[in-house]
């Protein structure tokens, strides 16, 4: 069960809303059913016994608090080509749940998508977050040409096929951009605008797999 995000009242908690209304119907919780839920405010993981099941409000007392501390201490921002969109919204779910704390997403010269489809791709940032049982849910930037993502992102490494450098050789700021691109791969023209190029071993990765690989090495998974 996703760990849902509940705004905390003195000893009472609750998830209202959509997520109040997909735990009742779709999850069947119960009244007397106890649920691990997130506070994110206070950073607390709490186990709550259900006394108020309703399609706009799951309610209960919160039995126990203990502290949480899911979030990764490097703050990886990937930087995704944008990719079709079934490839695209698995990156989004997937490093989201590993760890990613930004997305922006990258119109390259290869990419054969187009169009931006925020309240989608926050969705399922949401959605991964919760289940995941994150504190924070990464923000999705985007769609930008590459020019723009360099200006406003911080010590970009583009993932290159065949990388002389490992990606996990690369030193460990505390703040680290990845950009992934598009299934035809980066052009000669955004090769040479970043310096920082690494790779990801002898195997040629899809798009969407070299992402979820690189953030998981990046965080330090």
């Amino acid at each position: 069960m996703p760990y849902f995000f509940v705004v905390r009242e003195g000893e009472r908690a609750s998830v209202r809303g959509a997520d109040a209304r997909h735990l009742a119907r779709s999850l069947r919780a119960r009244v007397g059913e106890r649920i691990e839920v997130v506070d994110p405010d206070a950073e607390e993981l709490l186990t709550v016994q259900l006394d108020v099941v309703t399609d706009d409000r799951v309610e209960g007392v919160v039995i126990s608090a203990r502290e949480h501390r899911p979030e990764p201490l490097r703050h990886v921002i990937v930087g995704i080509s944008h990719l079709p969109s079934s490839s695209l919204e698995l990156v989004l779910s997937r490093c989201t749940e590993v760890g990613a704390g930004a997305f922006h997403v990258v119109q390259a010269d290869r990419s054969v998508a187009r169009g931006a489809r925020y309240e989608r791709w926050q969705a399922i940032c949401r959605e991964a977050a919760m289940l995941a049982g994150r504190l924070r849910v990464p923000i999705v930037a985007g769609p930008s040409p590459l020019e723009e993502v360099l200006v406003e992102r911080p010590n970009p490494v583009m993932l290159v096929r065949g990388g002389s450098v490992d990606l996990a050789t690369i030193p460990r700021e505390r703040e680290v951009t990845l950009l992934i691109g598009p299934e035809g791969g980066w052009t000669e023209r955004e090769l040479a605008m970043v310096p920082t190029q690494a790779g990801l071993g002898p195997r040629n990765l899809r798009a969407d797999t070299a992402a979820i690989i690189a953030t998981a090495i990046a965080v330090g998974f």
